[in-house]
């Protein structure tokens, strides 16, 4: 029962914040039995879920008519000669996963001075970036030693054998702490590894620390502060992956696992010039991560290359029993895989509006050179944005206890686009239209499909018309790589404007800086290795890549 009597103002006034309109004889019938409806809802709210809970309705992105996933794994990475290792450590810093990989197998380099290298790095710049929550210094030495003794012994687990990552401060690592970005949690630390943990370290990789993660999964701001990008370090390196996309992007880690909702990984790989994949969702196992929104959580890889991208996808890729919304899909990649013969769509407007840039427009010229069959395409005019409903609910459901008990008055960042308003207002939010928004999402689901029926993969800038919610709604992958280099003022972060798709810029003063910007990939359901065959072929027309940014120095 609620504190105050329900009378026919107090339901009126009910129906302006959920946009009906009812008459007074209507008000009049519900008046005497809203409160059993009340009383069921705060009788439910007594009951505190862990996070780990999952929801008993489970997404999946395949249509009925999706045709039967490969029966096994592909994986072949490049072989080429690497060429001699360098003289310097930050040359060998920035080199991408794929090389450190063969010169580390062919004896050219260790796993230990390889882990000596970043963590003089990290223990140098990590703290100006604000990039790490936990550097775990002794297991990433232990772990190095044993994956250069396990060579020497003539055993080699894969290409990230001996490569140090860092870990999204999402998942948890045993004993260390895995604190969420969040002050409510951040002396929690895990009683077991999360699930991609495990397979990294069956893979030879690296634990070389966690990751700074806006708190809960929003925007770059931690309880530590706010997590910087390389290229401007007055700004932040946007979010939620923030401290992953920027210790990759510093040559601080071989590479970085991040997590997307709604441009968790593509959004800071735009901002710090990283390259992210965001994988078809399913694919990868979320157990021992912290939840956001069931239906919408992938986990992906951030790096300095698309091949590497490939080679992390294929180490964390598998269906786990311990995630429900998990999918069995093989993964077939082969490095020398040509593209002749994909279908390359792109939407006009997104390359012709006024946010649109001369390194996107390049991109697409650079795309047209590949040989591709490049092709025009368009999308059905939905409400997209509706579907962010969706998002609101199962994020402030996976929070309640922070809400109802004011343990959001907490977090550091408190603003009308931060979390602790958003789970507010969410509990006005109307549980049929979150019905009618998941029929919306399939009525999207279908216009993707149709889409990818007649294109293999689609390119575009990060904003592209509605692609950040409907692919992310429809668990569709996208790669975002970079592309080109702008002059800009000190942005603001395109994961908390207030329109999710604002990319607007705030110059400060009339000072400019050189900043990478990227373009974005979709492809396939399942379908992540030709994605990464195109993203590469793109990689090496571009011709970008390898560019530093000014700090660290």
């Amino acid at each position: 029962m609620t504190d105050h009597p329900i009378n026919l103002d107090t339901i009126e006034a009910g129906e302006r914040l959920m946009g009906v309109a009812y008459s007074r004889a209507e008000r009049t019938l519900m008046l005497d039995n809203l409160d059993g409806q009340i009383a069921a809802a705060q009788a439910r709210r007594k009951l505190v879920f862990p996070n780990d809970l999952p929801t008993a309705s489970q997404f999946d992105p395949r249509l009925p008519d999706f045709p039967p996933l490969p029966a096994h794994s592909v994986l072949r990475p490049s072989e080429g000669d690497p060429g001699p290792l360098p003289d310097s450590d930050e040359d060998i810093a920035f080199a991408p996963a794929a090389r450190l990989s063969r010169w580390i197998r062919r004896g050219a380099l260790t796993s230990r001075r390889l882990t000596e290298i970043y963590l003089a790095r990290i223990a140098q710049f990590a703290g100006p970036l604000e990039c790490f929550v936990t550097v775990t210094d002794d297991l990433a030495r232990a772990q190095a030693d044993a994956a250069d003794a396990a060579l020497r012994a003539g055993t080699w687990l894969g290409p990230l054998h001996g490569i140090p990552y860092g870990l999204k401060d999402l998942f948890d690592a045993r004993g260390i702490r895995t604190t969420w970005g969040a002050e409510p949690y951040r002396d929690r630390v895990a009683e077991r590894d999360a699930r991609i943990v495990e397979m990294l370290r069956a893979a030879g990789a690296v634990l070389i620390g966690k990751t700074t993660v806006g708190a809960l999964a929003y925007g770059d701001i931690w309880f530590g502060g706010k997590t910087r990008n390389p290229w401007n370090l007055n700004e932040g390196s946007s979010g939620s992956s923030a401290g992953s996309a920027s210790a990759v992007a510093a040559g601080l880690c071989g590479f970085a696992i991040g997590t997307e909702t709604l441009g968790s990984i593509t959004s800071p790989s735009q901002r710090c010039g990283t390259t992210g994949l965001r994988p078809t969702f399913g694919r990868v196992s979320r157990a021992g991560g912290m939840a956001l929104c069931w239906s919408l959580d992938k986990v992906g890889p951030i790096c300095r290359g698309v091949e590497d991208c490939a080679l992390v996808l294929a180490a964390i890729n598998g269906q786990d029993p311990a995630d429900r919304g998990s999918i069995a899909a093989p993964l077939r990649f082969e490095a020398d895989a040509g593209i002749a013969g994909m279908r390359l769509g792109y939407i006009a407007d997104a390359f012709e509006d006024k946010d649109a840039t001369d390194v996107d427009r390049a991109a697409l010229a650079a795309a047209r050179s590949l040989g591709l069959e490049v092709t025009e395409v368009r999308l059905p005019d939905l409400p997209f944005g509706s579907l962010m409903a969706i998002l609101y609910a199962e994020a402030a459901a996976a929070f309640e206890d922070l809400t109802l008990s004011n343990r959001d008055d907490e977090l550091t960042w408190q603003s009308k686009a931060a979390w602790p308003n958003a789970f507010r207002k969410a509990r006005f939010l109307s549980a049929v239209d979150h019905v009618q928004a998941d029929r919306l999402r399939y009525r999207v689901m279908q216009a993707l499909d149709a889409l990818f029926r007649q294109i293999d993969a689609l390119i575009g800038p990060f904003a592209t018309g509605p692609m950040l919610i409907a692919s992310n709604f429809t668990g569709h992958p996208c790669l975002h790589l970079r592309a080109g280099f702008l002059q800009a003022g000190t942005r603001s972060d395109p994961s908390i404007a207030e329109s999710r798709l604002d990319l607007g810029q705030e110059t400060q003063g009339a000072r400019l800086f050189e900043v990478p910007q990227g373009i974005s990939l979709w492809g396939r359901l399942y379908d992540e290795g030709r994605l990464c065959n195109l993203g590469m072929a793109l990689e090496a027309a571009l011709g970008v890549a390898a560019r530093r940014p000014g700090f660290p120095k």
